[in-house]
């Protein structure tokens, strides 16, 4: 054989190789086109707008009726629960500006009777709208050692108030141990507690996960069926829920119906098959970051933001070689169409699309005027996740496991989360801060909560998909890296990363106590961010299998009304 024969023989190989191509075996999208068009709700019509704004007037009425702290204290609860806090802000915030100066001096009313359910509840409330109480209310519920509750707290015969002090621990800041400690006592109390079948119902969901990290808009459905039962339920409170959420249920509709027209008129999904189609999860993903109807262009970039991020990811992850990911990324670093021109062909696709998509939702921002400014922004955004994947591709070439925390330095902007947060930015603060220096400030003051979100978004996927990218063979998790650096056990790791996530929720907290209102939308949002990792995480991969927990939650959101 000549020497030309061999070389030619090598190409041929090489060649071979090139074209093989791995596969997650993710399923077929199961939401179709034409019944994503059919969907239709008779809650579209001007005659409900008239009966919503006649049932909150009445339940407005209700902050003057109620005269008893606690029974207040669960208006404004349930009014949270059931989806409606945006309609009586002004009378929330009124009414626990009246009882703050009591609880600062260590009781809640000085004609109440202290009790662990009213002082849970009320220092739950107080913290999740920012204001900065210490847990001493809480903590004088458990003995010296914040092991036991003391008898006359009644925990042992009530699970409802040990619910309630299980959920007031998460909002826990960094030092604060004793919350831990009453976390602790409050799982070790629900075992002997006396529980009927409705607390039982909330102990199981509470220990599932706790409320301040589910999303509040997936829950409502659940929280009206709580309601139901609940001893002092009103019917006009009830009423306003139910109409709410079908009201709001009609606008998503109509929205997931316009995106699945883009999506399709599109075309691309043919020649990005490999990758996962995930339209309407996309579309859940970004109403449990803002579900109110003002923020519709939040969520229409946000569902295209999110389709791009799992087609980027699985290019990266999947379907490309290593050769072709050098010159895809450097695509992104130099955004020019003529770096596309050697790309294999759905390489290029895949570009132009996102710079398509990136230049529409940056004219949509900052119109002619301001385009200009926006676009820097999405622009390094997308930059800076492709390069964390194709430092992740790197590694899973050379068979190299990092250090967990040289993992987590890149895996937290490989999560997606920055990207969100920008455009969760631009939906809320950019009005006020339009100027290109400003948008970098804030920006910047806002680095540790940035990080923190996107943390809990990785350590979640990391906690929900490991098993499944371990049999694939995927680049090495966060539990991976763990176990290799420290010789442990999975059990192990994964305890450490389900410890770390809760010192994030802490760090997170301690941010959104520190906050003017001003900035609240966007806050509340990023909590929201780290809410729906949770939720699509929390018993497997939410976007690569879709007939589970996730399709239940779909159906609930835009396809079945109360």
């Amino acid at each position: 054989m000549t020497q030309s024969q061999v070389n030619l023989s090598s190409q041929n190989v090489i060649s071979v190789v090139e074209t093989i191509r791995r596969s997650a075996n993710y399923k077929p999208n199961i939401w179709k086109y034409h019944f994503l068009q059919s969907l239709t709700s008779k809650y579209n019509k001007e005659e409900f707008v008239i009966q919503l704004n006649q049932l909150v007037m009445e339940v407005k009425g209700l902050f003057v009726q109620e005269t008893c702290l606690l029974k207040k204290l669960e208006l404004v609860d349930w009014i949270q629960k059931l989806g409606l806090t945006n309609y009586f802000q002004k009378e929330i915030n009124e009414f626990l500006e009246s009882i703050l100066v009591y609880v600062q001096n260590g009781n809640i009313n000085p004609n109440v009777e202290q009790n662990l359910h009213v002082s849970a509840l009320c220092f739950r409330l107080l913290r999740q709208h920012g204001y900065p109480v210490l847990p001493d209310t809480v903590s004088s519920f458990l003995d010296e050692k914040g092991k036991v509750m003391r008898k006359n707290s009644n925990a042992g015969g009530d699970a409802k108030d040990v619910v309630e002090l299980l959920e007031a621990s998460h909002l826990g800041l960094e030092g604060e141990t004793i919350l831990d400690e009453a976390k602790t006592c409050a799982i070790n109390s629900l075992k002997d507690a006396s529980i009927n079948i409705n607390q039982l119902t909330k102990m199981v969901h509470a220990l599932e996960l706790p409320s301040h990290w589910r999303v509040p808009w997936f829950d409502v459905k659940w929280h009206v069926e709580q309601y139901k039962n609940e001893k002092n339920m009103n019917p006009l409170l009830l009423a306003l829920a139910k109409l709410n959420f079908n009201m709001i249920q009609a606008t998503l509709q109509s929205e997931v119906k316009e995106l699945s027209r883009w999506w399709e008129n599109l075309g691309i999904e043919k020649e990005l098959s490999f990758a996962r189609n995930r339209l309407v999860e996309s579309f859940m993903s970004a109403v449990g970051v803002a579900f109110e109807p003002k923020y519709k262009s939040l969520r229409k970039w946000l569902t295209k933001v999110i389709i791009f991020v799992l087609v980027i990811d699985d290019v990266y992850d999947i379907h490309a070689s290593f050769e072709e990911l050098e010159p895809f990324t450097m695509a992104f670093e130099r955004w020019d169409d003529k770096e596309v021109d050697e790309l294999p062909e759905y390489m290029r696709i895949c570009v132009h699309a996102l710079k398509d998509v990136t230049d529409e939702i940056a004219y949509e921002i900052g119109g002619e005027n301001n385009f200009h400014l926006v676009l820097p922004y999405l622009k390094k955004a997308w930059i800076d996740f492709c390069n964390t994947l194709y430092v992740e591709a790197k590694w899973y070439n050379k068979g190299y496991i990092p250090s967990l925390q040289e993992y987590l330095s890149n895996a937290w902007i490989s999560s997606s989360g920055p990207v969100i947060f920008l455009h969760s930015y631009f939906a809320t603060m950019h009005q006020a801060t339009n100027a290109n220096h400003e948008i970098g400030d804030f920006l910047h003051t806002c680095e540790d909560l940035i990080y923190n979100v996107s943390l809990v978004i990785r350590l979640c996927n990391d906690l929900g998909t490991s098993v499944a990218e371990r049999e694939r063979g995927d680049a090495a998790s966060s539990i991976l890296c763990y176990m290799n650096e420290m010789e442990a056990s999975e059990e192990k790791a994964r305890k450490h990363i389900q410890d770390m996530i809760n010192k994030a929720w802490r760090k997170i907290n301690g941010f959104c106590l520190s906050q003017v209102a001003s900035v609240e939308p966007f806050v509340t949002q990023a909590l929201n961010i780290a809410r729906v990792a949770h939720t699509l995480y929390q018993n497997g991969d939410g976007f690569g299998i879709q007939d589970r927990d996730i399709k239940k939650y779909i159906l609930s959101l835009v396809v079945e009304p109360l």
